[in-house]
């Protein structure tokens, strides 16, 4: 014979209100109450599924996107035009601030986003820098969240730790943030990689993953392959750094790494030893000319002033002050390894220069 369906308990019979046993049971209904609020994880392949890169654009993304469209669908999402895009690349030109973006993660059964799509343009106005890079990404995290998409790698940098005198030799991962103190260029990098860390806790589910690369080397336009490459390079007279520089191909391979399944937390990312940087200038072939501390640092706040420059002032301390990193976590965990020496990493900066 089936059961007898069970009765209600009388309230009579309960404990009374603030007894050990009452309070214990209500704990335990919340917790299942918040056990069955969680969202289950995606059923999509995170090894073989659709790769979302915001930023495809870029060369970074370019080179990136390149690689993994033989392994696995890639959909890019940028607002600038993909030149020579291969045809199973699927590239949505919009904006990562739009409701349109929405609909990619709906429909594309999506297994990771790769974060590349940072805006770095020191001319830009605060409120732009802020809407794109932070607003912008907090949408992406949402989307994340709501379509239940099982990995997210986002391209932070080394920069984060900020150059300072009293910097440790070698900075690991807890290591505090400290660049948006001086560089107000670098406060948004900062708070995105704030926010990626505290989506960690939010939503322990997802796997994240953030990269600290060094300075990147390469086809890219970023502050040191621009100032490697001029022809005559200034110098602080008295400051002559050691520096940490990694190949952008390398930085391409630590983030296919970091899409591996299981993968997650804070990764450091280096290239070869790190060397002062008159070494790198020799290596280069490079004219150097000395300058004082103080006339380089208002001569190129005037020429800043004056849009005869694309370096703001305070990009100075990163040729005056040490900021290298420890990246034996990537090694270990990621199983990264550098692939290009130094000669082929400095040398890097001059290949396309026409590009």
């Amino acid at each position: 014979m089936p059961d007898a369906p069970r009765k209600p308990t009388p309230s009579s019979l309960l404990p009374p209100p603030g007894h050990p046993k009452r309070k214990r049971n209500e704990e335990k209904r919340r917790a299942a109450r918040r056990s069955s609020d969680l969202t289950p994880p995606n059923s999509v392949d995170t090894e073989r599924g659709t790769v979302v890169i915001t930023g495809i654009c870029g060369r970074l993304g370019r080179r990136l996107a390149r690689q993994l469209h033989r392994e696995r669908h890639v959909i890019g999402v940028d607002r600038r035009d993909f030149l020579d895009r291969p045809k199973d690349i699927e590239h949505f030109q919009i904006d990562v601030r739009r409701k349109k973006t929405q609909d990619i993660f709906r429909h594309g059964e999506v297994a990771a986003l790769v974060h590349l799509g940072v805006m770095h343009n020191p001319r830009g106005s605060d409120e732009d820098h802020h809407t794109w890079n932070v607003a912008g990404f907090q949408k992406l995290l949402d989307y994340v969240g709501q379509y239940n998409v099982p990995k997210v790698v986002l391209l932070s940098s080394a920069n984060v730790y900020g150059p300072r005198p009293e910097n440790a030799h070698f900075l690991k991962e807890d290591a505090p943030l400290l660049a948006a103190g001086k560089f107000s260029e670098m406060r948004d990098l900062v708070e995105l990689d704030m926010l990626a860390q505290s989506f960690f806790w939010k939503r322990p589910e997802t796997e994240t993953v953030i990269l600290r690369p060094t300075h990147i080397l390469g086809t890219v336009k970023n502050a040191p392959s621009n100032y490697l490459r001029l022809k005559v390079v200034p110098r602080l007279m008295g400051f002559d750094p050691m520096v940490q520089v990694v190949h952008q191909d390398d930085v391409v391979r630590a983030i296919r790494l970091a899409l591996q399944p299981g993968v997650r937390g804070i990764f450091n990312v280096a290239g070869p030893k790190p060397l002062a940087l008159s070494e790198a200038l020799t290596s280069l072939g490079r004219a150097t000319v000395p300058v004082p501390h103080p006339l380089a640092e208002r001569g190129l706040a005037r020429m800043w002033r004056w849009r005869m420059t694309s370096f703001p002032a305070p990009e100075l301390d990163f040729i005056r002050y040490v900021c290298m990193v420890d990246d034996t976590r990537s090694r270990e965990v990621l199983g990264y390894e550098h692939k290009y020496d130094i000669q082929q990493t400095l040398s890097a900066v001059d290949d396309e220069r026409w590009v």
